[in-house]
């Protein structure tokens, strides 16, 4: 990522920016500049900028400046973490007394009550499983959604649908129109940062840019292969030049952009792109402060779990994820993923649901507290899902299958209405019944929370304006504080 290039590839001045781009080892080729150069955005960076990511002022007034997204890679079960349904326990073992959907992942049998047992919590008194003790003591500052439904019941186009809004095409993800609509609060660093995302399922598009221009695709820390204390952006450190050299370098390149552009007057988007040089040289000391987790105390690192080899791994990324918050980062996404599809329990429901509840619930539980001892759950949006939850209908004799028709989704901070429990599902807990949340909605809600209007959010592209949420989506108002 830091820049190196002109010494070692024989550049004799002077030439055009062009040509100095082409034969450079960041060149973007002529074929691909004049693809880029084609399409523009609708929105304008701030004024008197060309930087892309420079900040720029929200639709309406904003409730929230950043997202933080736990995604629970997998599709956890709604009926075992969050929606509580004592028709399901009464009626264990019996058919389900309505029709399933036309279209199932799975086949599934009779319904198959939770083996968890549930409580209500706070002054809110919402219901939360034996799975998550520790969440359960936050939950006054949780908004529940538990109407939340899609379109697909496959893990690749639900996770599609989750990140992207679309289940059948390459479209920018959520982070990417959000750091587009938005900017950076910090120049410094990049406006969308996503901790050991999944390859499957889609891998890097669901958090590409795609037709966006690449200032906005998500920079990814390691993936879920790798433990999180080992994650860390590529070539962040240049082990053969000198920070002095690159900023030499960079200035030689600044200077030949300015002499093209006093020639030309044009080309203003490439200059944007080329600020992609200076951001990374300026990541080079901003990024290590902020993995560098030794200068948290040892209350802070218990507080996430990073004391327990279990909570560990997910705790330092959710710590992590504050740091980013902290540092002016708009979105931030989190994965759950041990390099499988995590809370995908087709079978062997409870030592699986139990064993990735024992990951998340310390660390969750530690990242809302500790955001809000710090003044920032206020303006951060914590989003909480998977890309689907499960049937109450029991797979084999201890599984469950995939249910995109109704599942529970959470909201905290950021302008949403703590202690609220919002739509439902039937009384087993299959389909969204009440007050339905479709992934649009929701996607509509987040920017909406983050002062965008996700009709006029829109970038021009082969021919047509697009926006991530198509010709769909209404904000749910209901859910804000």
């Amino acid at each position: 990522m830091p820049f190196e290039g002109f010494g070692s590839h024989g550049l004799h001045l002077p030439i055009s920016r062009r040509q100095a781009l082409m034969k450079s080892a960041a060149g973007f080729g002529s074929l691909a500049l004049a693809s880029l150069l084609t399409e523009s955005p609708r929105a304008a960076p701030a004024a008197g900028s060309v930087d892309p990511l420079a900040p720029r002022a929200p639709h309406h007034p904003a409730r929230a400046k950043r997202v933080i997204f736990l995604f629970m890679s997998g599709g956890p079960s709604q009926v075992d973490t969050f929606d509580f349904k004592p028709l399901l326990t009464r009626d264990n073992g019996n058919p389900l007394p309505f029709d399933k959907p036309k279209i199932q992942f799975n086949s599934t049998g009779n319904l198959l009550k939770s083996p968890w047992e549930f409580q209500q919590h706070g002054a809110s008194g919402l219901w939360v499983s034996e799975l998550f003790p520790n969440l359960a003591r936050r939950v006054d500052d949780l908004c529940m959604v538990h109407s939340v439904y899609g379109t697909n019941p496959a893990h690749g186009g639900a996770v599609m649908k989750l990140h992207t809004g679309s289940d059948n095409f390459i479209r920018p993800s959520l982070g990417s129109w959000v750091s587009y609509g938005l900017g950076t609060e910090n120049g410094n660093l990049p406006a969308f940062v996503t901790i050991c995302p999944t390859l499957a399922f889609g891998g890097i598009n669901n958090w590409s840019s795609a037709f966006l221009p690449a200032a906005y695709q998500g920079t990814p820390l390691g993936n879920a292969s790798i433990a999180s204390d080992q994650a860390r952006v590529k070539y962040i450190a240049n082990s053969r030049l000198s920070r002095e050299m690159q900023r030499l370098q960079l200035d030689r390149l600044y200077a030949l952009n300015r002499e093209h552009q006093a020639r030309t007057a044009i080309e203003d988007s490439l200059e944007a792109r080329i600020n992609s040089f200076e951001l990374a040289f300026r990541m080079q000391s901003e990024l290590p402060k902020i993995e560098d987790l030794s200068g948290e105390s040892a209350a802070t690192h218990a507080l996430y779990g990073l004391d327990n080899p279990v909570t560990a791994n997910f705790g330092r990324m959710c710590l992590m994820a504050r740091r980013f918050a902290e540092s002016g980062v708009r979105f931030i996404q989190v994965t759950h993923n041990d390099n499988k599809v995590q809370w995908d329990q087709h079978a062997d429901l409870k030592d699986g649901h139990e064993k990735n509840a024992r990951e998340v619930d310390l660390p969750i539980a530690g990242l809302l507290y500790d955001l809000k001892a710090r003044g920032l759950l206020d303006d951060t949006l914590v989003w909480w899902g998977g890309e689907f939850g499960r049937t109450p209908t029991a797979e084999g004799n201890n599984g469950r299958d995939h249910n995109p028709d109704g599942f529970t989704m959470w909201l905290a901070g950021g302008g949403a209405k703590g202690g609220l429990r919002y739509g439902s599902t039937d009384d087993y807990g299959y389909f969204a019944a009440e007050n339905k949340v479709h992934i649009h909605d929701l996607h509509a809600t987040i920017l909406d929370l983050l002062g965008l209007d996700h009709e006029r959010l829109t970038y021009r592209y082969a021919g047509r304006d697009f926006r991530l949420t198509d010709v769909e989506g209404n904000v749910v108002r209901e859910l804000y504080a």
